[in-house]
């Protein structure tokens, strides 16, 4: 048997972060009898002088994950939830400006959305709607994310939405693609488009000045670009469509500089009804959930660099 002679060599630590993952916080703000939601999961990770805490146990550099959830509640308190992306920002500057070993701070944020309930009449012989401003419920369209990572010198700020399905009923086709002898997909030429979008756009702001107003109208506005685009583009592929909607939030949001998709091309097969005698004229369709195509893509602003992992998982 062969000794190997050759010293060992050392086991080195890589890139290590903590920190306290999903925390569930609702802040209610109550102007008179108008009360207004944010409903936030919160989670954060921290990373900077760790070593000693891996290698040795030594806690000394560790502020405790259960002093990071409090920090959250408390915070939601004492600074109020204007936005998801400001509140994110007041958390990862405090994380690091307050401990020294701590180098970086990222905040991950999903927001549900909820709307106040419709009420009857003043005049009903229940509450009046000029009574009820405290009643909501939650919206399902889609979530609404944010991640704020902070170094200590500058802030990044990447935003977007999940599960937000979509559907053109019409103006969309597919033919013309590469046939083989395994397919047997047949052109469409008036086909249903439909996806369930998930996508992240990262914003050119590197600091929190005089942004707080702007983090709301911002996502309303991406996100109405997002759906006008999808809606208007008379679409030939998916990969059309989700170009299109990249360009428009490009070019009408000048503080946005990569916006990267990812989406589930949700099939809908026309259902055959021959053998009952009936004639499917575009009409009925079977609703495939799975396997589904996935079209996936980074649409950039001329002359920046993508930083948006391929993987939104991974954001």
């Amino acid at each position: 048997m062969t000794v190997n002679s050759r010293p060992a060599r050392p086991v080195i630590l890589g890139q290590n972060q903590y920190g306290k993952a999903e925390n569930r916080v609702v802040k209610i703000t109550r102007d008179g009898a108008t009360h207004h939601i944010k409903d936030l999961n919160v989670s954060v990770a921290l990373s900077g002088d760790m070593e000693d805490v891996h290698y040795s146990g030594s806690n000394a550099h560790v502020l405790p994950t259960d002093t990071t959830k409090n920090t959250v509640f408390a915070f939601a308190k004492e600074h109020g939830i204007e936005s998801a992306e400001q509140f994110g920002i007041h958390l990862a500057r405090h994380f690091v400006t307050s401990q020294e070993p701590i180098q970086r701070a990222r905040i991950r944020i999903e927001e549900y959305a909820w709307e106040r309930i419709a009420t009857s009449d003043a005049n009903s012989k229940f509450i009046g709607a000029d009574e009820v401003k405290h009643s909501f419920v939650r919206k399902g369209q889609e979530t609404r994310l944010t991640q704020i990572t902070y170094d200590g010198s500058s802030f990044e700020v990447v935003s977007g939405l999940k599960d937000l399905t979509v559907m053109n009923s019409t103006n969309s086709e597919f033919w013309g693609y590469v046939k083989d002898k395994y397919t047997t997909l047949q052109e469409a030429h008036d086909r249903i488009l439909a996806t369930s979008v998930s996508a992240r756009w990262r914003f050119n702001w590197t600091d929190d000045e005089q942004k707080t107003p702007h983090w709301e109208k911002s996502y309303e506005q991406v996100k109405k670009h997002m759906l006008q685009a999808f809606a208007e583009t008379y679409s030939l592929s998916l990969q059309q469509t989700m170009y299109q909607m990249g360009v428009r939030i490009i070019n009408n949001r000048s503080e946005i500089d990569e916006v990267r998709f990812s989406l589930p091309n949700k099939h809908h097969f026309l259902v055959d009804l021959e053998p009952f005698g009936l004639k499917n004229d575009n009409e009925v369709y079977f609703a495939a959930d799975r396997p589904y195509g996935l079209i996936e893509a980074t649409i950039l602003r001329d002359g920046c660099e993508p930083r948006i992992p391929v993987d939104l998982t991974n954001l």
